[in-house]
Formats: C-alpha cells, sequence, structure tokens
C-alpha cells in the first residue's frame, strides 16, 4: 500500500510546476513522500519507496522525453516507450538514494524529521543537478514562482525555496502523526518564510541602468526541426529570417536596436555564415543594429587534431561577441558511451550531436549603443536550468539572454516547464531575460520573474519588445548557492545528535 502512495504521491508533484501551476499539490507529494517513508522501518524499504516515488514523478514530469526519442528520433512507439521507461527507472533512482538516506539519517525526533527532511530534500536536487553531468530539472522550489515564497529567490536561490516548500510538506505530515503544541508552533514556522516572502517581494535588489531601454525582436522562425539540416533547406532558412529581419533595419516604430534569432538558427558553420551574411552585415552595421544567433561551431584545425564543434552564439553588427555553450544535452549534444551507442537507432544519430563543451567563464556578449555598451549574459537551452552557471554570468551583465530550439518538445509539458525555470533565473539575478525559441515560447521576463511579453507557440512570430539594462546584484547572483548547501549540510550533520523518534501519536515534547 504504501508503495502505490508513493507511486501516485510522485505523479502529482509536476502539477505543481508549469503549466499546472497548483503549486499546493508538490508541497502534499512531498508530506506523502515523508509519510511512506517514515512507514517504512528499514533503510533498503525507504530506498524502494523512494524509486517508486521518483517513478511517478518523472514518468509525468519528464513524459516528454517520449516525443524527442519517437517523432525526432524516428524510433517505433515501443522503441520510445522503452527508452523512456529505461529513463524514468533510471532518474528515480535519485529518489532512492534520498529514501535510503532519509532512513539512515533522519529517523530521529519530530523536530530532527522537520528541519532534516528539507535539508535532506535540498542536498538531494543540488546532487542531482551536478552528478553525471546533471540534471536539475523540476526543483521543487520551481513550483513556488508564483507564490510568496518567491520573494526569497533573489536571495536564496530556488533551492532555498525548495527547502522552505520541504519544510512545509514536513510540518503538513508531523501536524497528523504526532498532533500537538509544538507540531502548530512547526507548521507556524514553517509558513513563516511565506510570509517574509511577501514583504521580500517589495524590495527591489537591482535598478535600472541610467541608459536608455533597448527595442529588441524576438525572431520565432517555427523551422520543422525534420528540414532544419537539411542541405537543401539551408538557403530557404537562412532567406526566411532574413525576410523577417530586414523590416526591423529601417527607421520607424519598428526599427530594433537588438534582433535574437534561436538556438542554431543558421544551419552553418561559423565560418560559412560570416561570408553568406556579409550583406546583412554591413546593413545591420548602417542601421546601428544588433543580430545574436545561435549557430554552430568548428574550431581552427590543427595538423593531426580532430575538428572540436560547439553549439554557439555569433553577433553581427553593432553586437559583438562569441558564445560556446558550457552544459550539454546528452543525446541531443553528445552521445555517453558513443563507441557502443552510435548507428544502433536515429535518436543515436541526431544531427549535431557531437558537440564539445564551451571553457568556463566566457566573456559576455556586447551591444553598442550611443552612449554606452551593453552586457547580455548568454545561456542556450538547456544551461538555464543551471542556477549557478547563469549567476556567474550575470555578474558582468546588464541583461540575461537565452535561446533554445525547443522543436525537440513537440506539443508536450516541456516549453513550459522550460519557461518557468528561466523565469526563476531572472527573478534569482534581478535582471530582464530575453528568450528567443524556433517554435516557442519565446518571451520576455522581468526582474520580478513576470511574464511581460509571451508569444504564442508552432508559428512564425516577430516578438518585438523593450527591456532595461540594470546594475546592482542579488545576494544570489553575489553568493550563489553556496550558503544554502552549506546551511543544509551543517544542519543535517548537528540532527545526528538529536534524541530518537517517539512512537507516533504520543507526545511529542521533544
Amino acid at each position: 500500500m504504501g508503495g502505490l502512495v508513493a507511486l501516485l504521491a510522485g505523479a502529482i508533484a509536476p502539477l505543481g510546476f508549469a503549466p499546472f501551476e497548483i503549486w499546493p499539490l508538490s508541497i502534499l507529494s512531498c508530506a506523502l513522500l515523508l509519510a511512506c517513508l517514515q512507514a517504512s522501518p528499514k533503510p533498503r524499504q525507504a530506498a524502494w519507496i523512494g524509486w517508486l516515488y521518483g517513478v511517478g514523478f518523472f514518468g509525468v514530469g519528464v513524459s516528454w522525453v517520449y516525443v524527442s526519442i519517437n517523432q525526432f528520433g524516428n524510433a517505433p512507439p515501443w522503441l520510445a516507450g522503452s527508452l523512456t521507461a529505461a529513463f524514468v527507472m533510471a532518474m528515480a533512482l535519485f529518489f532512492s538514494l534520498h529514501g535510503y538516506l532519509h532512513r539512515r539519517l533522519i529517523n530521529r525526533s519530530p523536530w530532527s524529521i522537520w528541519l532534516g527532511f528539507g535539508a535532506l530534500w535540498v542536498l538531494a536536487e543540488w546532487f542531482r543537478s551536478w552528478f553525471l553531468t546533471g540534471f536539475p530539472w523540476l526543483l521543487l522550489g520551481y513550483a513556488g514562482i508564483d507564490n510568496w515564497l518567491a520573494g526569497w529567490a533573489p536571495l536564496t536561490g530556488v533551492y532555498g525555496l525548495s527547502g522552505f516548500s520541504a519544510l512545509l510538506a514536513a510540518a503538513l505530515y508531523l501536524i497528523v502523526s504526532y498532533p500537538g503544541r509544538q507540531s502548530l508552533l512547526r507548521l507556524g514556522l514553517s509558513l513563516l518564510p511565506f510570509a517574509l516572502g511577501a514583504l521580500l517581494q517589495q524590495h527591489s535588489w537591482t535598478q535600472s541602468a541610467p541608459t536608455a531601454p533597448i527595442r529588441v525582436a524576438l525572431v520565432q522562425g517555427n523551422i520543422p526541426q525534420e528540414l532544419k539540416w537539411h542541405p537543401d533547406y539551408r538557403d530557404s532558412i537562412i532567406d526566411h529570417y532574413l525576410s523577417l529581419s530586414e523590416p526591423l533595419l529601417e527607421e520607424g516604430t519598428d526599427k530594433a536596436d537588438l534582433i535574437i534569432w534561436p538556438e542554431t538558427a543558421i544551419p552553418l558553420l561559423y565560418h560559412q555564415a560570416r561570408a553568406r551574411l556579409q550583406g546583412f552585415d554591413a546593413q545591420l552595421s548602417r542601421s546601428r543594429t544588433g543580430l545574436i544567433s545561435g549557430i554552430p561551431y568548428r574550431s581552427a584545425l590543427e595538423p593531426n587534431t580532430p575538428p572540436r564543434f560547439h553549439n554557439s552564439i555569433m553577433a553581427l553588427g553593432s553586437a559583438d561577441g562569441l558564445y560556446h555553450k558550457q552544459r550539454l544535452v546528452p543525446f541531443g549534444e553528445y552521445v555517453p558511451l558513443e563507441k557502443w551507442l552510435r548507428g544502433l537507432i536515429d535518436f543515436f544519430d541526431l544531427p549535431m550531436s557531437s558537440f564539445s563543451l564551451g571553457p568556463e567563464q566566457q566573456p559576455a556578449l556586447q551591444l553598442a549603443q550611443p552612449d554606452t555598451t551593453i552586457k547580455l549574459s548568454a545561456s542556450i537551452c538547456y544551461e538555464i536550468v543551471y542556477p549557478d552557471l547563469i549567476a556567474s554570468g550575470a555578474k558582468q551583465s546588464q541583461l540575461l539572454l537565452t535561446i533554445s530550439n525547443d522543436s525537440w518538445f513537440g506539443d508536450s509539458l516541456a516549453p513550459h516547464q522550460h519557461l518557468q525555470m528561466a523565469r526563476m533565473r531572472a527573478l534569482e539575478n534581478g535582471r530582464y531575460l530575453l528568450r528567443a525559441t524556433n517554435n516557442g515560447i519565446s518571451a520576455l521576463v522581468s526582474p520580478q520573474g513576470e511574464l511581460l511579453f509571451q508569444g504564442p507557440q508552432f508559428v512564425v512570430d516577430v516578438l518585438q519588445l523593450t527591456a532595461e539594462p540594470m546594475i546592482g546584484l542579488t545576494p544570489f547572483t553575489r553568493l550563489g548557492s553556496t550558503p544554502v548547501l552549506v546551511l543544509c549540510l551543517l544542519l543535517l550533520g548537528l540532527l545526528q545528535f538529536r534524541t530518537p523518534l517517539p512512537k507516533p501519536h504520543s507526545k511529542d515534547a521533544v
């Protein structure tokens, strides 16, 4: 019975995230998981409970993996379903480890359960965010972006919101299992961060720069994925983007200071594209307009050295800079165990799946304006889900920029989840965020994490908007996730000295 409850509890958790955004369900899900773990007398049983919870959590939350494998990897339904199930079951092992550690470390007093559950939850999410390149998707804190906990994001980042949410989940479990005044006290203390978060939302950690806002055009080409890398369509794809962008260079209300094309919008290598776009580059310069676009890049060839390819961003016209992606998507941009998997099925031979990592600490992109230069921190697709990576770039920039090609996800939950995570990065760093995608969801996000403009999905569109460069740094931009992680680690260590757990329904006077 406990296993079934854990499975269902995991399945309802994704309803707390976009596009459903019923955030109390994510907290209820955590409370049910805690109840199942506490009912498991042995660590191995708790590990099984955690795994079942993870199967439900990822089985619903990342069901879009099937779309990528079936529609764009050309795998038949049975194979796509099998590979998706294998991925879900593998990812569920993170929750299995979580359950095991919970039983080994937190089987103590009600106060230890209350504090330890939240601390372990945060550390488990952090571990999942980097182990084997990481999968920091659907962290619990994202469900709090539209409630009062959002006020904490500029201080603690998404992990802080995860901790506060898990704290409330533990308090709800304890008030049922250990009723009494102390449980009411724990519940009140768990609600306090929500009240303080409402106050924190009234404070602005960053300010508008003294320069004028810039006029931006997000060009959504809506190129079908199956045509994107076909040699016969290269010129027509580039001409398509040019036809959408050239009217933005003319003086008038539609003139843009910056035009943004999505991830790998240009189906040519960088050195080929520079020659192909030479005339447009001159037009951009005459118009004092910058262009930023995704593009594949091949490093300079050296004798006896195989070429290295990057998923990159280039800048033309009044914009300047080059950025290489630092976090790659397994199977989409590189193939683990490539020696054995290449050639087995189309999914392991997707176009542009042999990219290399870009260097750390790359300089910001720049946009020249009449009396200043604006710096933009760039990220490509999956990178936006890494909080500390984006915070590092925000330190040297006034705007956040992310480009993506969410065509891989089709009409699934993923584009909405992806946008929600991008909103958190804007909120954490107090910066406007510009998001350009191939087929949606292109958007402008405010420094408060609010969606100011949002384009439609699956259509050709040019989203014209105004964004303000921001100055100043939030506490999270300065310090990143380290303070929250250290606090959780210390708390978990201190809780090992608590007294043993009383029997359920006894007085929780500890």
